[in-house]
């Protein structure tokens, strides 16, 4: 059949035909503004990366930062002590967030909004913190120093990489844990008491039925903390570790000690990459993640409507 536009339909059309127009025009100005504030000078960053200083376009710049023996060593450093900090994280906010989500105690609630607090702390209070504590001259050391007699405390591992570690995990847990409270808020208490009633243990009730639920928010916590010390330079810097230099502090090295522009530019497009390749990841992790929750939710309902085993289902 061949549709037949009438004189109605056509004078529909007519009428709905400028809201299109509108519609861009509402969408123009903040992507102006985007492209303004971010997407121009992040262009300003990868064209100056490609112009050497005897001038011209090339890829010269590329080769001689990657041939750099501080180059290799400063991407070690980086990806290594993200790696390390992100499974840090992941762990001590897994713990943290299951306490105070099914585990009732005075002071739970108080905790989980100063949760939300502590997401606004700048990264180098935590680090001066740290430092106020455990440092050369911290409160540790010196009641080390005032009972024993010693000169110096035990206390010396913030200037090293285990330093910039603890304050990394110290800093991001909390990033881990507000999706962790938010995807166990919407745990079914039903399904607990059935796997409870039904004899199973506590760490079973977590393998299978609350961390399946919180898996795309551990993943997407565990992704945003990966991204997040990649690109971390306070932490880092004021720890004062100079033995331990990542990519962002390679930048300022070369941008500011150096006077190394196209150099600092190139290590800050490689670090960029490095971000941009994590997201990607992470957002096909987690809409796996998702699938299978949903899957698994499926499948609950079914076994409850049937009658079977939730063990069985969540197995």
């Amino acid at each position: 059949m061949v549709a037949v536009r009438t004189p109605a339909v056509r004078e529909t059309a007519r009428v709905q035909a400028p809201g299109a127009p509108r519609a861009v025009l509402w969408v123009l100005p903040p992507v102006a503004a985007l492209a303004l504030v971010f997407l121009y000078p992040l262009a300003l960053v990868a064209w100056q990366s490609l112009t050497p200083d005897d001038g011209g376009h090339s890829l010269t710049p590329y080769t001689t930062v990657l041939a750099e023996t501080s180059f290799r060593e400063a991407l070690g450093n980086t990806v290594l002590i993200a790696l390390g900090a992100t499974l840090g994280a992941l762990l001590l906010g897994l713990a943290l967030a299951l306490v105070i989500a099914f585990v009732p105690f005075p002071g739970g609630k108080a905790l989980s909004r100063f949760i939300d607090l502590f997401l606004a702390f700048p990264s180098f209070l935590i680090t001066l913190a740290l430092l106020f504590l455990y440092g050369t001259v911290g409160v540790a050391n010196g009641l080390w120093t005032d009972v024993t007699g010693a000169a110096t405390g035990p206390l010396n591992f913030l200037h090293t990489p285990w330093g910039v570690l603890l304050a990394e995990v110290t800093y991001f847990t909390p990033f881990v844990m507000r999706p962790l409270l938010a995807a166990f808020s919407q745990v079914e208490t039903g399904q607990l008491e059935a796997a409870a009633s039904l004899g199973a243990r506590p760490w079973r009730i977590v393998r299978t039925v609350i961390l399946p639920e919180a898996l795309p928010s551990l993943a997407a916590g565990g992704a945003l903390v990966l991204v997040l010390c990649l690109n971390e330079f306070g932490i880092v810097l004021f720890t004062g570790a100079k033995d331990v230099v990542t990519l962002p502090m390679l930048v300022y090295t070369k941008a500011i000690l150096d006077g190394d522009y196209t150099g600092a530019c190139v290590v800050a497009v490689i670090n960029i990459a490095l971000s941009v390749a994590l997201y990607a990841l992470y957002r096909t992790v987690a809409s796996r993640a998702a699938g299978a929750r949903r899957g698994r939710r499926k499948g609950l309902r079914t076994a409850a409507r049937s009658g079977g085993d939730p063990r069985r289902a969540g197995a």
